[in-house]
């Protein structure tokens, strides 16, 4: 492709195919996602401990007593922790969910590119972007995503095989 040579690739919007990608591994779950599922095991791990002890707490000597606060703060912090990651989480999916309603019955979707600019048409909301503005890429057997002034997540599936290829090739081209 020559420096001034445009490459467009219209993709075929299909929700399913962008769900598939970003709530893969449990991503959209509140408890169970990357993010959120180590401090919901902590949080269950240390409540269980806080409940045996107050179970156990009459045949705790005045001396010991002292552990029955120690894991009431520790349980406490747990959940401060995890409710703030799980309110990442919902934050996350919401502007997720936002950004899929508006695939829902696109008169346009369209992937524009040379050497030196990525332009992307969205029901005719253009956006441009030089190759250098992405600051990271990422290539995956499903996906390609994009990070910089704006970010992208193309399915492989919303293009065909060859358009995949090329976009790939362009992306582990330009984007250092």
């Amino acid at each position: 492709m020559n420096q001034n040579q445009d490459k467009i690739i219209n993709l075929n919007i299909n929700r399913k195919d962008f769900e598939e990608v970003y709530f893969a591994g449990n991503q959209g779950s509140l408890f169970f996602s990357s993010s959120t599922k180590g401090k919901t095991v902590t949080t269950i791990v240390i409540g269980l401990i806080l409940v045996i002890l107050f179970i156990f707490k009459d045949d705790l000597s005045k001396e010991k007593f002292g552990i029955l606060y120690f894991v009431s703060f520790l349980f406490l912090l747990c959940a401060v922790y995890l409710s703030l990651a799980i309110n990442k989480v919902s934050k996350w999916r919401k502007e997720v969910i936002a950004y899929l309603k508006t695939l829902e019955n696109p008169e346009i979707y369209q992937i524009k590119f040379n050497n030196k600019v990525f332009k992307v048409n969205l029901n005719n909301k253009k956006e441009a972007s030089l190759w250098t503005e992405f600051t990271s890429a990422e290539i995956g057997e499903k996906f390609i995503a994009l990070e910089g002034k704006f970010n992208y997540m193309f399915p492989r599936k919303s293009m065909s095989d060859s358009d995949y290829q090329f976009l790939k090739e362009a992306v582990q081209k330009n984007v250092k």
